[in-house]
């Protein structure tokens, strides 16, 4: 895998519009497959997943116009086919999912390869995808390196109260319940920022969803779904990598945030290291004087930053607070209440310098303000947690390697170019291995 070298030490200065979020931009690519008009994105990223996605659209048949490189695109699938003894769907991307619902709506079949997986989280397990296809009508059965999904009478409509607030569950069940015949409802649904957006942009298509932000969402099903012009807005989770890019540097990078609705939890967990975030006429900044972490009003507890499904502080951001809790004076508990097996990589914190004890496979402390120096670390495949240990490697005076990197292209294009026109001296190597 690539890697990446980075000389650290400067501070990042500038203005930056981060990408949108590929969280969002999956499922709505996997969405315009529910209707036969055209679609146009605008803000599609660069992205390996949305490449992969528009390779299987094109071996559909479907039509693409545009170019990723100006990030609008317009689909067209009216004429798509879809032979589920042929037609593959994308291997080793967790979103290859998400297709299931339009193929079911619209060829009334689908098929998932054994080997559907995203970042190493832990087990991702496929069985509340499988509850919610089943029952809406569907028969699943498991074959030889993959499973058939059957609903040749269409899709039927159901309630749903699923054993945890999952984003992918989420949007299958409401990509399920748009065409399906009746009112279905979802109690436990996921909340996080890009479900909503994902949630607008099918009412924009045309279906009927109440509930939209909460915890229950109710759809109704209507006959067809119409094309639709939509812009996405900024990831949050770049947004805040960038302000934390700023704090950790010592730099001052003002960042494009259209959506600050989302930030008032983010912003309080910045304030735990002493950073006050500004949001005015669509930018955000971070203000700060020392990092450092601001014990508790109660005395003789342990300052912690817990991680959940929203409204909590959305789990894909510890990372990004873990690098600051390294770089900050002072000690910090950070709790992942969500993936086993997320925290190991913390282990590679101590070749820097600093110290970092692992009480569980969700939980870990970190002692902050430790002398660091540069270093050679490996990365895990997990996106948030490159960019941590990137972040780190920047704010040390020196030349360090983030060996495995290559997630960072999953999320973020351009990612590397736009710290470098802040200022960072970062570049790829084993570009062509």
């Amino acid at each position: 895998m690539p890697h990446l070298l980075v000389h650290g030490g400067a501070p990042l200065r500038g203005r930056i519009t981060p990408s949108s979020n590929k969280n969002a931009v999956l499922p709505i690519l996997c969405a315009t497959l529910l209707t036969t008009e055209p679609v146009t994105l605008r803000g599609v990223p660069d992205i390996t997943d949305v490449r992969k996605i528009l390779a299987l659209f094109r071996s559909l048949g479907s039509r693409i116009d545009g170019e990723l490189a100006s990030g609008t695109l317009t689909l067209c699938h009216a004429g798509a086919r879809f032979d589920a003894e042929r037609d593959h769907l994308p291997e080793e991307m967790r979103s290859s999912i998400m297709l299931v619902p339009p193929l079911l709506a619209r060829f009334g079949e689908a098929r998932i390869e054994n080997d559907v997986q995203g970042c190493t989280l832990g087990v991702r397990e496929i069985d509340p995808h499988i509850d919610v296809f089943s029952g809406f009508g569907a028969t699943v059965s498991r074959l030889p390196g993959r499973i058939r999904v059957n609903a040749v009478s269409g899709l039927k409509a159901f309630d749903h109260w699923p054993d945890y607030a999952s984003v992918t569950t989420t949007e299958n069940f409401v990509m399920c319940a748009a065409l399906a015949n009746g009112s279905a409802t979802l109690t436990n649904a996921a909340s996080e920022p890009h479900v909503q957006e994902f949630c607008r942009f099918m009412t924009a298509m045309g279906a009927r969803i109440e509930g939209i932000g909460t915890s229950r969402l109710t759809i109704h099903g209507v006959e067809q779904l119409s094309g639709v012009d939509f812009s996405f807005v900024e990831d949050f989770h770049e947004v805040v990598t960038f302000l934390a890019l700023s704090a950790i540097t010592g730099g001052d990078i003002q960042v494009k945030n259209g959506a600050p609705e989302f930030f008032p939890l983010i912003d309080r967990t910045f304030a735990k290291f002493g950073i006050h975030i500004e949001h005015a006429d669509g930018w955000s900044r971070a203000r700060f004087d020392k990092l450092k972490v601001v014990e508790p009003f109660t005395p003789n507890i342990l300052p912690k930053i817990e991680a959940a499904p929203w409204p909590y502080l959305p789990v894909d951001l510890l990372p990004i607070f873990i690098a600051l809790g390294v770089k900050a004076e002072g000690n910090m508990l950070f709790w992942n209440k969500v993936y086993d097996g997320a925290l190991g990589w913390t282990s590679e914190l101590g070749k820097f310098g600093a110290h970092a004890f692992q009480s569980d496979p969700h939980r870990v402390v970190i002692f902050g303000g430790k002398p660091l120096t540069p270093a050679e670390v490996d990365s895990p495949y997990i996106i948030r947690v490159a960019i941590a240990l990137l972040m780190i490697a920047s704010s040390i005076p020196g030349s360090s390697r983030i060996l495995n990197a290559t997630p960072i292209r999953r999320a973020h294009p351009r990612f590397v170019e736009n710290l470098v026109s802040l200022g960072a001296r970062i570049e790829w190597q084993n570009e062509d291995d």
